[in-house]
C-alpha cells in the first residue's frame, strides 16, 4: 500500500464483519491507526489480530450502539482515549436491516432501526465534527445503500434511514465544511464476499457488472475520501453499486 492515511486515526463502527471490517483492514493498510468498534468482542479481536498481524495498528472498542447520546459519548471517549489521539475520520457504517414490510414493523423495530442508523451517526457527528473544527480538519464519511434511491417491496424502514444519512451528509457538509471537515457518503449496491454464488446477484442482472460487489470494493471508496485525495470533495454520494441505480444493460 501506499501510505495514504499515514499519521491518521480513525473510528470506524460496525467494523467486526462486512463493510466495516474491510474499511477497518483496508485504513490500517494505509497507515491509519483504526478503533475498530462492534457489539463482538470475539470478532473484534480477530479484525484487530489481523490488522496488527499484517503490521497495521489497530484496538478494538466495543459498543452496544441504542442511538442515545449518552452511548456516543462514552465510545468516542473510549476510542480517543485508546487511539491515544483525537479521531481524524469517523465512519458511520453500523447498521441494521430487519427486511420486514411496513404493515409488519412493529414501533419496537422501528424505533430501534431509527437508533443504530441514524441517532448514533448523529450524536456521533455531533461530538466529533465540532472537535475537527477546532483543528480545522478530519473527514466524516457515511454508509447509504442503494435502495435509498431505488425501490424494493421490502425495504421501506431500512431505506427511509439510508434516505436520511444522504441527506445528513448534505447537510453536515454545509455545517463543517468552511472549517475544514469533508462529510461524504458512500451507497453500496448488493454485497458479499463470496460473489460466485451471493444472494444479491439476481438484483444485479442487467447492470454492468452484473454480480455482486465485495467489501473491499467499498472499502476502496473509502479510503480514497478518508484521504487529502478527495480535499476538493464535500457532501456526495458515491455510488459503488454496479451501476444499479443509473444503468439498465439490455441484453441483444
Amino acid at each position: 500500500m501506499s501510505g495514504r492515511l499515514n499519521g491518521k486515526t480513525a473510528l470506524v463502527t460496525g467494523a467486526t464483519s462486512n463493510i466495516g471490517r474491510a474499511i477497518a483492514i483496508a485504513f490500517a493498510a494505509e497507515g491509519a491507526t483504526v478503533a475498530v468498534s462492534g457489539r463482538d468482542r470475539i470478532r473484534g479481536e480477530k479484525v484487530i489480530a489481523e490488522i496488527n498481524g499484517a503490521g497495521g495498528r489497530a484496538v478494538f472498542v466495543p459498543a452496544e450502539l441504542d442511538g442515545s447520546f449518552e452511548t456516543a459519548r462514552r465510545l468516542v471517549a473510549e476510542a480517543t482515549e485508546a487511539l491515544g489521539a483525537d479521531i481524524d475520520v469517523l465512519v458511520n457504517n453500523a447498521g441494521i436491516f430487519p427486511g420486514s414490510t411496513t404493515a409488519d414493523t412493529d414501533e419496537a423495530t422501528f424505533d430501534q432501526v431509527y437508533a443504530v442508523n441514524v441517532k448514533t451517526p448523529f450524536f456521533l457527528t455531533g461530538i466529533i465534527a465540532p472537535r475537527m473544527a477546532e483543528r480545522g480538519s478530519g473527514a466524516i464519511i457515511n454508509l447509504g445503500s442503494w435502495i435509498a434511491r431505488l425501490g424494493i417491496p421490502v425495504a421501506a424502514l431500512y431505506a427511509s434511514t439510508k434516505g436520511a444519512m444522504e441527506t445528513l451528509t448534505r447537510m453536515w457538509a454545509a455545517e463543517y465544511g468552511p472549517s475544514g471537515v469533508r462529510v461524504n457518503a458512500i451507497s453500496p449496491g448488493s454485497v458479499s464476499e463470496d460473489t460466485s454464488n451471493a444472494p444479491g446477484n439476481a438484483m444485479m442482472r442487467g447492470t454492468p457488472a452484473n454480480v455482486s460487489g465485495t467489501p473491499d470494493q467499498i472499502a476502496n471508496a473509502a479510503v480514497y475520501l478518508a484521504s487529502d485525495e478527495s480535499a476538493f470533495v464535500h457532501g456526495v454520494v458515491i455510488d459503488v453499486d454496479g451501476g444499479r441505480t443509473t444503468t439498465a444493460v439490455i441484453a441483444g
